[in-house]
């Protein structure tokens, strides 16, 4: 936990996505909300999308928490993300950043011991 989701539009001048994830990790661990080791990322790429009625790029962080930051934590995990997603993907027309909280008592998981 937690989970962070992106979706994007699947255009040529979309760095490559390992690049753009990776700077994700390090924006979210470095705000100290979450734990370096406890974030999953993916990515899905769309070919069919509009904008605003147009195809326009976009790039969207769903990030899946459980419940308890407070919402200045959440807050500025979002502000931080935004800001370097900004920063790689000057040319994407919009993004945008979604935070949930997630029940602690309906998520389950299960890991394998390494």
């Amino acid at each position: 936990m937690p989970h962070i989701v992106c979706h994007y539009s699947a255009t040529p001048d979309m760095p490559p996505m390992r690049d753009v994830m990776r700077a994700i990790h390090e924006a979210a661990a470095a705000t100290g909300i979450v734990k370096a080791e406890d974030l999953k990322i993916r990515a899905l790429p769309f070919a069919d999308y509009l904008v605003a009625g147009e195809q326009r790029s976009f790039f969207h962080v769903a990030l899946y928490l459980l419940a308890g930051r407070t919402p200045a934590q959440k807050e500025h995990l979002s502000t931080e993300l935004r800001k370097t997603l900004a920063g790689i993907l000057a040319s994407v027309h919009s993004i945008s950043i979604d935070i949930r909280d997630m029940d602690p008592q309906a998520y389950k998981k299960r890991l394998l011991d390494i």
